[in-house]
């Protein structure tokens, strides 16, 4: 119901601010000929809306930001003193028992008469500061849309202003991005720093043999922490992923962009694409219970043992999984390149394969490569399907027929069950998000910087 009230609010704010603006515009421009006024009567209006709905969504983020705060401290002042004195987690327990009944929601056990009243209050103070909080948001609103509206004059450069506020506004999204990013990498680093107070870089980096043993700090040895069966495991799959997605993708894409009749490509292409639409987790479970078995029968009818949960098991379904993604981006990447050059081909007496052969795939290369370094990030980060399908042997062995494991499986089961962040066993995860995160950055990196190679060659 608050929700409501809310949208209610800045939509009528909205609506009736841009109707005022514009309409104070139109009657200034002297018949509607707009021929007097700096901006046109569209950006009058998007401006006294601007100022109409910045103060009451100010108002309304504030009081999101600080109304549990504020609903925490006024629920312990109507709970007995002795409430104040319980540890944290006591506390918490209490103020939400007198929330969930304030809300009209059950609690385990009979409410205490302290209890009682503590919800009572708690219920019209929250009624009260409702509706104090719209109140006070309407009002600047208000004010806003009726100080917008004198300001409204013949020479207000309102698309200065409108632009202005469009650009703060992207600066301001872009800077959520970067300083999330940032915010990750400080996060992983920290706890990667405090991993490696415990277990040696060197260790860690270069050591052959996996087995963290789950206990507490200093009550033993913290195990071996060897990162190269990890990262093999991941590259043998990663690998694995790329021989099956990497030509069924470029052929589809060459098909269906050199080849096949329009009708075929419009019903072709988005069935190609649901592939990338279908969670992991079903990749994973049809690994399991389809794929892994196949290959297990399979080798056993020729001679050849192949365990049912292994890197080819993972390694094909993941393929699989994104060969939409190599297929849709070389897709792309095919049919920008210019006309010209395929037309140049065929008018020299060249077939459609050997133009394919050798204008088009050559001229699409740096594409096509930055597409597959992305498809193979992507094969990196992968979790649900290796953690069902891989097996989880954390062996550093070459035979892809045999159970294995990555970085993503060891992340969680470093990070599940009862976990203590204060001991190696824990803090590996980070230092193995760390290694992870810097293996796709330079991929990413790299696939940019091809395909930016790529653009300035052929735009």
């Amino acid at each position: 119901m608050n929700a409501l009230v809310v949208a209610a609010l800045l939509l009528v704010l909205l609506t009736l601010s841009y109707q005022i603006g514009w309409s104070r515009s139109r009657k200034l421009a002297q018949g509607g000929t707009e021929t007097r006024l700096h901006s046109r009567p569209i950006y009058h209006g998007v401006l006294v809306a601007l100022f109409a709905t910045l103060p009451a969504i100010v108002v309304l983020g504030l009081w999101a930001l600080f109304s549990d705060s504020v609903a925490h401290n006024f629920i312990l002042s109507q709970l007995p003193a002795s409430v104040s004195q319980l540890p944290p987690v006591e506390v918490h327990a209490a103020v939400g028992r007198v929330q969930a009944i304030a809300n009209g929601f059950g609690v385990i056990g009979q409410p205490s008469p302290e209890e009682t009243a503590a919800a009572g209050s708690f219920a019209s103070f929250q009624r009260l500061s409702f509706l104090a909080v719209i109140a006070a948001a309407a009002a600047l609103g208000a004010g806003g849309l009726f100080w917008a509206r004198r300001r409204i004059g013949l020479r207000l450069r309102a698309r200065t202003e409108v632009e202005i506020a469009i650009r703060i506004a992207l600066i301001a999204c872009s800077t959520v991005a970067i300083l999330t990013t940032i915010g990750i990498v400080l996060s992983l680093l920290a706890d990667a720093i405090r991993f490696f107070t415990f277990i040696s870089p060197i260790d860690f980096f270069f050591g052959t043999t996996w087995n963290p043993r789950f206990q507490s700090a200093g009550t033993g040895s913290a195990g071996a922490y060897g990162l190269l069966p990890l990262l093999w495991g991941t590259v043998m799959i990663s690998i694995i992923a790329m021989v099956v997605a990497v030509p069924i993708g470029l052929m589809s894409a060459i098909y269906l962009s050199q080849y096949a009749h329009e009708r075929v490509r419009n019903v072709v292409k988005p069935i190609i694409e649901i592939l990338a639409g279908i969670p992991t987790i079903v990749y994973g479970f049809f690994a399991l219970v389809t794929v892994g078995p196949f290959f297990a029968a399979a080798g056993d009818a020729v001679g050849l043992d192949i365990n049912a949960t292994s890197a080819l098991t993972a390694g094909v379904v993941m393929g699989i999984m994104i060969i939409p993604f190599i297929s849709s981006l070389s897709d792309d990447i095919i049919a920008q390149v210019p006309r010209a050059m395929r037309d140049g081909s065929m008018g020299l007496g060249a077939t459609k394969s050997e133009t394919i052969r050798k204008v088009l795939l050559p001229a699409a290369l740096p594409g096509v490569v930055g597409a597959v370094l992305l498809a193979v990030s992507r094969a990196i980060g992968e979790t649900m399907i290796v953690v069902l399908a891989a097996g989880n042997s954390p062996v550093l062995r070459a035979n892809p027929a045999e159970p294995t494991s990555t970085v993503t499986v060891s992340i969680v089961n470093q990070l599940t069950g009862d976990a203590d962040f204060t001991s190696p066993q824990s803090l590996v995860a980070f230092a193995l998000g760390l290694t992870l995160f810097v293996m796709t950055l330079l991929l990413n990196v790299m696939a940019l910087y091809i395909v930016r190679k790529f653009r300035e060659q052929y735009e």
